[in-house]
């Protein structure tokens, strides 16, 4: 796929090229909103090249020296903040807003770049204010403008690996070595895409297949066969983006249908869509092909007989873990399914195993284990899976964190 040129627009910030190798950072500079122009297959085998407007050419570089270059990463600009925010999806990104407004002292830490799951979502519809829908990445990139104008600071690029508490202050350790204080933590980490076990997955990585709706490949799927894997709200809209350009499109389900799982004004769009297939009962088997995807072998999973289809690309939606590993390690409670255990569900023992709260009074709503520690978004136990209902969390837990710095 190549984007074309425009003469009578302004000239972009990055010029790249390359094949499977780019992708990361094609998908990066889609998601922060740098204008850019992608030339495929051009340069080395399996190399990316970056041409900078001021003729910096860098070679594969990871996104971190990317972004460093673009001016997109900076250091932390206090000693200790009164909240860190780890995770800038839609409940991390709305905390950050209203804390900064009210102002706190805040910085959020995102091992990727601002809007999570949501932000790689084609359109969303149903989130209130919007009746034509907006791109995740356009929601994101307003939010984060927006927390950034009240002050809020975004340490991108960095993941939380562990945590500590002393002395009343909250200390995160980042993956680049560095570390940052805080009074207080709101832990809005989201989830992770489930892998896909089948073979030539890995293989074709990037190469025809990808995790979550990829929105930066639409443009080169234009008369293609498409295949979606999923039948939640993510799913059903990667399948109406692609449905505009692709030949033909086909969402693949285990169930029996898509009610239970998507929303009825998008499995109702789906269903009078001419050119989608909703593909029941069905699984990805294997996937196969030489430096690009070539097929999809899907099986039914009521009698198992299989068959193989053409495809150009893969998107793979299938749910997610909660990105929760870093606070198992600063000992935060967690249920069987790995989602941090907050409010009063820490004091019920067929959830926890124990009384886990070891404050003195009652925890809050949306407080972890840990005093002053909490929780929102699809990290959360009993969480709802909606933007809205992230933005809500993230909203509340402001209020919450207010509270605990007044009251302890």
């Amino acid at each position: 796929m190549t984007v074309p040129e425009d003469p009578s627009g302004p000239a972009p910030s990055v010029v790249l090229t390359g094949g499977a190798a780019a992708f990361p950072i094609r998908d990066f500079l889609t998601r922060t909103n740098v204008q850019f122009v992608y030339r495929d297959g051009e340069g080395p085998l399996g190399v990316a090249i970056c041409m900078l407007p001021d003729g910096t050419r860098l070679e594969s570089p990871t996104l971190a020296e990317l972004a460093a270059h673009l001016g997109l990463m900076s250091p932390p600009s206090v000693d200790t903040y009164e909240l860190v925010i780890v995770g800038a999806g839609p409940a991390g990104l709305a905390a950050a807003v209203y804390a900064a407004s009210e102002g706190l002292h805040t910085g959020v830490i995102e091992r990727e770049v601002p809007g999570g799951q949501a932000g790689t979502s084609s359109r969303i519809e149903n989130y209130l204010g919007f009746p034509e829908g907006i791109a995740g990445v356009d929601l994101a990139d307003r939010a984060r403008s927006q927390a950034v104008k009240f002050g809020a600071e975004m340490l991108v690029l960095r993941e939380v690996v562990a945590g500590s508490h002393s002395d009343g202050i909250f200390r995160s350790s980042l993956s680049d070595g560095s570390s940052v204080a805080s009074r207080c933590v709101l832990c809005a980490t989201g989830v992770s895409w489930r892998r896909l076990d089948v073979t030539g997955v890995d293989r074709l990585m990037h190469a025809g297949v990808y995790y979550g709706s990829a929105v930066s490949e639409a443009p080169g799927l234009q008369d293609r066969d498409v295949f979606v894997i999923g039948g939640g709200n993510s799913a059903g809209q990667a399948a109406m983006n692609f449905a505009s350009v692709a030949r033909k499109v086909t969402l693949v389900v285990r169930g029996a249908g898509l009610s239970a799982s998507m929303s009825s004004y998008l499995s109702q769009r789906l269903d009078e869509a001419p050119n989608v297939v909703l593909r029941t009962h069905a699984e990805v088997a294997a996937v196969d092909g030489d430096d690009w995807l070539r097929t999809v072998t899907l099986r039914d999973t009521r009698d198992g007989q299989t068959n193989t289809e053409d495809a150009h690309a893969l998107f793979i939606c299938i749910g997610g873990a909660p990105h929760t590993d870093w606070a198992r390690q600063a000992n935060l409670a967690v249920d069987t399914g790995g989602y941090l255990v907050t409010g009063r569900d820490l004091l019920d023992p067929s959830i926890t195993g124990d009384r886990v709260w070891g404050g003195q009074r009652d925890p809050y709503p949306l407080e972890t284990s840990q005093p002053g520690v909490f929780a929102a978004g699809d990290a959360r136990r009993g969480s709802t899976k909606r933007v809205s209902a992230a933005v809500g969390e993230g909203s509340m837990a402001v209020g919450l964190v207010h509270r605990f710095l007044t009251e302890g």
